[in-house]
């Protein structure tokens, strides 16, 4: 029973639970480094004021202010910073972005409890303190966001409630209108379900999730009277079969060809330069580079191109997949974009492109005053310093990913049978189809790897005790 005592003023009693000593003796170590992560957090607030800013960010701003879906990416973040807006404060934003971040760990902690605590506090310990989490999370950008609501969403999973299952439909499509490469995860959450024989759950998460996802659709299709939730699927897919695609073996039609690169794939820059280089075959088409046809065009030379070299296809996938799993950090793809990702020496420069600076005049708007970005000594030189030490190498990454099927397989061969799917497999999965499909769909960044790296810790932790099986006893539970 907690014990009764008076607070300092002796205005009444409070409850304090007798056991508060020992829970924290038994977490202490994922408290210190929950209380370390926070420590670099507020170095990244004190040493960076208020924001770093990336490109994306500018068309953020803008839909904040014209409310209407971008062709590019989906709205949800801009979505985030309209709830946000009345702060008038992109300090404020940042400093939300970090509470994700933390929170994001404590939830990795806590849906890793079927693991030993050491396992579920290394698990959470690169969300919390890899130095390039810390440095996303100061960036305007979606990832944090997008992260955090797919780490809920599977932390969410567990539970056998119908309205909970219905929470992580809604924070599927949260996810989805955030970045779309959210889309994919509704079905992998859902397909758990069912192999859990959960059919009802799996319906009612999948209705949760299409609800919104329609209803976004649908105002794309007002605004633009084309299908889809982003109007530049077709183009980015372009831009990823560049690097393979060879038009003597296509042998496209004529208004296909005009898309073509005379230069052999290895010579060929990265697959983003095709759709913002101004001297790129589909920039130098009429009208802007997202029309309906031009993206329709694309598409078709994109389909062409994988179905005529499959195999080139796959093997360009598994290259880009491969730069995940470097132990160094080489830089890609080029240094402007590499450079957004590490916390700068000197302040950034303002917007070059039209565009940008439309944005940024909007920002001035959002923040009421200046938006540039002010570096504070001593605090962002030991970030600096740090970064330079503190980060998750690509095979620490692959290990963690590694871990859960061969422990699964190690117990098979020691006659372990275990009944159901394992607890790890959706973390699991979810992380895999993370990394996956942008190098499929787009190209590998630095960044779109970050979202993945919290699920496959959790999965890692929860590979390394078996699952419970249903017919074992309360006190075999109690002891596991």
């Amino acid at each position: 029973m907690p014990e009764k005592r008076r607070d300092r003023e002796g205005r009444g009693w409070r409850r304090v639970p007798r056991d508060l000593g020992p829970r924290v003796r038994r977490h202490r170590w994922f408290l210190a480094v929950l209380a370390l992560g926070t420590l670099l957090r507020a170095l990244a607030v004190l040493g960076y004021r208020p924001a770093l800013w990336f490109p994306d960010t500018y068309t953020y701003v803008v839909t904040v202010f014209r409310p209407r879906p971008d062709l590019v990416r989906p709205a949800g973040y801009s979505m985030f910073l309209k709830l946000l807006e009345p702060l008038h404060s992109f300090a404020a934003v940042t400093a939300v972005q970090h509470l994700m971040g933390l929170a994001a760990g404590v939830l990795v902690y806590r849906a890793a409890r079927r693991a030993p605590r050491w396992a579920a506090t290394l698990a959470a310990v690169p969300v919390l303190l890899d130095a390039y989490q810390v440095e996303l999370e100061h960036l305007l950008v979606s990832d944090t966001l997008f992260m955090f609501l797919v780490v809920c969403a599977v932390a969410l999973c567990a539970t056998r409630r119908t309205g909970t299952v219905a929470a992580v439909g809604l924070l599927l499509a949260a996810a989805t209108l955030t970045r779309t490469v959210g889309q994919p995860l509704i079905v992998v959450l859902a397909a758990w379900f069912v192999l859990r024989g959960r059919f009802r759950s799996a319906g009612v998460l999948v209705a949760a999730a299409l609800v919104p996802v329609l209803a976004y659709g649908a105002w794309f299709y007002a605004t633009y009277q084309r299908v889809g939730l982003v109007g530049a699927n077709g183009v980015f897919l372009y831009a990823r079969t560049m690097s393979f695609a060879d038009c003597a073996k296509m042998d496209p039609p004529p208004d296909l060809r005009v898309l073509c690169d005379p230069r052999p794939p290895e010579q060929r820059p990265p697959s983003q330069e095709y759709i913002w280089a101004k001297d790129a075959p589909i920039v130098r088409l009429p009208g802007i580079t997202f029309t309906k046809e031009t993206d329709d065009l694309a598409a078709r030379f994109a389909t062409r191109a994988i179905t005529s070299q499959p195999l080139d296809y796959a093997a360009s996938v598994l290259a880009e997949l491969g730069r995940t799993f470097r132990w160094d950090r080489p830089v890609y793809p080029d240094h402007e974009i590499y450079g957004y990702y590490e916390f700068p020496v000197t302040p950034p420069d303002p917007p070059g492109r039209y565009p940008a600076q439309v944005g940024a005049e909007y920002a001035k708007l959002y923040e009421r005053g200046a938006i540039g970005t002010e570096i504070v000594e001593p605090y962002a030189g030991w970030l600096r310093a740090y970064q330079s030490m503190a980060r998750l190498p690509g095979p620490l990454l692959l290990a963690a990913l590694l871990v859960p099927p061969v422990a699964a397989v190690r117990r098979r061969l020691a006659a372990r049978r275990l009944t159901g799917v394992p607890h790890w497999a959706v973390p699991w999965a979810a992380a895999v189809v993370l990394l996956l499909t942008p190098a499929a769909a787009a190209e590998f960044d630095y960044r779109y790897v970050l979202p993945a790296v919290p699920l496959a810790c959790l999965a890692a932790a929860l590979g390394i005790r078996p699952d419970l099986r249903e017919g074992l006893g309360k006190q075999e539970r109690v002891q596991r």
